[in-house]
């Protein structure tokens, strides 16, 4: 069922979200179309938050691909397994220290992480990078210590907590996974896409660099369709829940103590914010929600939101992605609660 879902119902949402573009350049109003009326405030909303959350992305987008074919292309497999741990401790500090060297945005994760697996990284070293690497890296932690100038030990717990969430998840996932976790369907694709561009790799000595060049941009666009249908349904969904949700019952869930950090976690993956600018958005929630619930945000929302999750379903399996989830959800939220308590008293 999974298969089918990804296989067709991402083309057909991107044919609407082309179609939703279209309106929004030529300055139609659905209204036009349709025979029924909406709030005047909703359309300008959308418009609004639809393009920022594609143009937010779409760097990082175009940033993780890039570096991903220049993988591809330039770095060998025994280069990779040669400098990957094999000790599964030494493993997940690797991966959730990698953010260090590559301070990608989560929008540009999968596809780098997915290269390198196929390229011999184990799997859970690779999915560690994806959920530490939004955080885990001098751009976000400086983001964050500027959101949060006057309460810098909100910026402290943010990389703490992240930290300690990564390396248990990645202990777990050791444990746990025992084959590949990609799709079949997919990798079998780029195996044979590989094998199709595999002559200039095999002599890469007598390539040119025009050939370089050219097999770099050919894996970068196949990498950027796939990945950006995705991200397109993701920012269409996300537009929507964010333009129709009102910050006026946020108050009274900001008194409850579990229940405010569950409900920021939910609104973290529901706005799927960039991981260097999440920290303005939580920091405008300071005088609703105490610690616990704004580190929830900030820590759960860059590991695991809509736009990633549509993502990381297209790259690994069903399974693999909702163990992820539980586990980050889970971990993330007893973290939370523990950190308030014990830190800010």
């Amino acid at each position: 069922m999974a298969t089918i879902i990804l296989r067709f119902v991402p083309p057909l949402l991107m044919v609407c979200c082309l179609g939703i573009i279209g309106l929004i350049l030529t300055g139609t109003s659905f209204s036009d179309l349709m025979d029924f009326s909406l709030d005047p405030a909703f359309i300008p909303s959308f418009k609004t938050m639809f393009i920022s959350i594609i143009l937010e992305a779409f760097p990082f987008i175009l940033l993780g691909v890039l570096f991903s074919a220049l993988l591809q292309v330039f770095v060998s497999d025994s280069v990779i397994q040669r400098f990957t741990p094999r000790n599964p401790v030494a493993g997940v500090l690797f991966g959730s220290l990698l953010g260090l060297l590559f301070p990608l945005c989560e929008c540009g994760m999968v596809p780098v992480v997915r290269r390198l697996i196929r390229k011999g990284m184990p799997a859970y070293i690779g999915i560690v990078y994806i959920i530490a690497g939004p955080i885990l890296n001098p751009v976000v932690y400086t983001a964050t210590w500027t959101a949060f100038r006057t309460r810098p030990e909100i910026a402290y717990s943010r990389m703490g907590l992240a930290f300690g969430v990564s390396v248990i998840t990645g202990l777990i996932l050791y444990k746990m996974i025992k084959s590949s976790p990609l799709r079949q369907a997919s990798s079998a694709a780029v195996h044979n896409h590989d094998h199709h561009h595999g002559h200039d790799h095999s002599d890469a000595g007598a390539a040119s660099v025009k050939s370089r060049f050219a097999s770099t941009l050919s894996h970068a666009s196949d990498e950027f369709f796939e990945m950006g249908k995705y991200l397109i349904f993701g920012a269409l969904l996300t537009a929507l829940i964010q333009t129709g949700l009102s910050r006026d019952t946020l108050a009274g869930v900001g008194e409850q103590p579990v229940l405010s950090n569950l409900f920021m976690m939910a609104f973290a993956f529901i706005l799927s914010i960039c991981s260097t600018s999440d920290a303005f958005i939580a920091a405008s929630f300071t005088g609703t929600f105490s610690a616990g619930p704004l580190l929830a945000f900030l820590v759960f929302g860059p590991m695991i939101d809509l736009k990633n999750t549509l993502m990381l379903l297209s790259t690994f399996k069903t399974k693999i992605v909702i163990t992820l989830i539980f586990l980050t959800g889970t971990l993330v939220l007893i973290g939370s609660i523990l950190t308030e308590r014990l830190f800010f008293p």
